[in-house]
């Protein structure tokens, strides 16, 4: 039997999101307060660890150009450096993240004119809930209910190094990352 991948006529379906890459400085400074506040969860290892800008699910893989211009165009219309501050833990029913304090603006700047142009393909379709720049630190099954202390993450600035579009093949053990393409910020 086949896959619908290789089957001749058949669009691949990718799994795609949008989000912004850290340096490894920033990777460095997260996996430390990882490994030194969360317990009873899986953390997100360093090579997943990214603020994401739009998830868009699975879409035709002759969409992916589009695609990565509308990232493109909405990196290099960012108006100065993107700064992100963690600021705060937060749970979910299913992930810990970092919610970060986005310095100027500029992150959910690019978020919006990103969405826009997302929806313009007609390839997305805008949250209910406004955009809310954080880093997905861990996940679990149940709740943890930690309260982890920022403090050693001292007044931490997280600055992007670029954006990404990320190939998400969900697996036995929890998705696997790949950058399919990666874009400067703001002509950076």
């Amino acid at each position: 039997m086949t896959s619908a991948a290789s089957v001749e006529g058949r669009e691949r379906i990718l799994r795609l999101f949008l989000g912004l890459r850290l340096p490894d400085e920033a990777l460095d400074a997260v996996e430390r307060w990882q490994r030194d506040q969360l317990e009873r969860m899986r953390v997100v290892p360093r090579e997943h660890l990214h603020v994401t800008l739009a998830f868009l699910g699975g879409r035709p893989d002759s969409e992916l150009p589009a695609i990565v211009e509308a990232l493109r165009g909405a990196a290099a219309a960012v108006p100065g450096e993107i700064r992100l501050t963690p600021a705060r833990y937060r749970e979910t029913r299913a992930v810990a993240m970092l919610v970060c304090e986005d310095e100027g603006g500029r992150a959910g700047i690019l978020a919006a004119d990103l969405h826009g142009r997302l929806e313009a393909l007609g390839v997305y379709r805008r949250e209910a809930r406004p955009w809310l720049p954080h880093l997905t630190v861990g996940r679990f099954r149940q709740r943890a209910g930690l309260r982890p202390d920022l403090a050693n993450m001292g007044t931490y600035v997280l600055v992007p190094s670029g954006a990404s579009a990320y190939l998400s093949r969900l697996q036995r053990g929890g998705a696997q990352y790949e950058i399919l393409e990666t874009v400067a910020l703001g002509g950076s």
